[in-house]
């Protein structure tokens, strides 16, 4: 009996190469590759080169995802698949921002206003970054890293709101009864209550603001507590979750996907935009 590679079954290994030394050929989309360890026979639909990853769909339309590198056949042959190069291109002016605003060419920054913006997360702050930036850097706003909802109150003591000077919090996972919710309770009672605005999204992790299928979801996993929520969503997608240096990557792949206000969920949406609103206020 033969395999479909023309070789004996019972000779050995049918899936070992049996035609030369594997050649390094590029991960193009629509290539139709075997990956020799699971019998995984597809077409390429997707290869992420931040994570070093290519997706194959059978054609069953199933979906699995394997590293670039050796391991695959293509045509019979053994190959090393590398990501594709691609050239690049010279970006069109746009005429919106990607908060949806009116773009401003050529417009220089506003002098920095007095008020500020925290946002608590670093990946929230660059999240807030690439979708909000040019908006807040013609409104004159400066948006400022925070550690962690602990630290705020200190935050504060340093900044002193008051009139004119304004502060807008962006909390993760602020729901009622947290401890987030018991501290911004705190600080709207406290004298300078007035004039700060503290609003969180609903969100585990900041991951989940942008729409699953951005990237390839249907719904953000299910995560059970007793796993790290970051490192079991790239479990699930079949991504690399081993380290902090992993996890990171993985957040530049997801914040790659996002282009425009588009591609994120209301919830964050209208509480950034509250936040602005707050310390543009000229009332304020």
């Amino acid at each position: 009996m033969n395999d479909r590679y023309g070789t004996d079954v019972l000779s050995g290994d049918w899936r070992a190469p049996k035609r030369g030394r594997a050649v390094e050929h590029p991960a193009d989309l629509g290539l139709v590759v075997e990956e020799v360890t699971t019998d995984w026979c597809g077409e390429i639909v997707t290869v992420d080169r931040d994570l070093d990853v290519l997706t194959l769909e059978d054609r069953r339309g199933k979906r699995r995802t394997f590293p670039l590198g050796p391991g695959f056949l293509l045509e019979g042959k053994p190959v090393i698949l590398t990501a594709p190069v691609r050239a690049a291109a010279a970006p069109a002016r746009p005429a919106r921002t990607a908060s949806g605003s009116i773009a401003v060419h050529d417009a220089k920054a506003r002098v920095a206003r007095e008020s500020r913006i925290f946002v608590e997360g670093r990946h929230d702050a660059e999240l807030v970054e690439k979708v909000w930036g040019d908006d807040l850097r013609i409104e004159g706003v400066v948006v400022e890293f925070l550690g962690g909802v602990d630290d705020l109150a200190d935050h504060l003591v340093d900044f002193r709101p008051g009139p004119g000077r304004r502060v807008g919090v962006l909390v993760d996972h602020l729901v009622r009864g947290s401890k987030e919710s018991r501290i911004a309770d705190s600080i709207a009672r406290s004298a300078v209550g007035g004039h700060v605005l503290i609003v969180g999204h609903p969100f585990v992790d900041i991951w989940q603001a942008v729409k699953p299928d951005r990237i390839g979801l249907r719904a953000w996993p299910t995560i059970p507590r007793s796993v790290e929520w970051k490192h079991g969503v790239c479990q699930h997608l079949g991504w690399p979750h081993r380290n902090q240096a992993d996890i990171a990557r993985a957040w530049q792949q997801i914040l790659g996907r996002v282009s425009s206000f588009a591609d994120l969920e209301p919830a964050l949406l209208g509480r950034v935009e509250e936040l602005i609103d707050f310390v543009t206020d000229p009332a304020g």
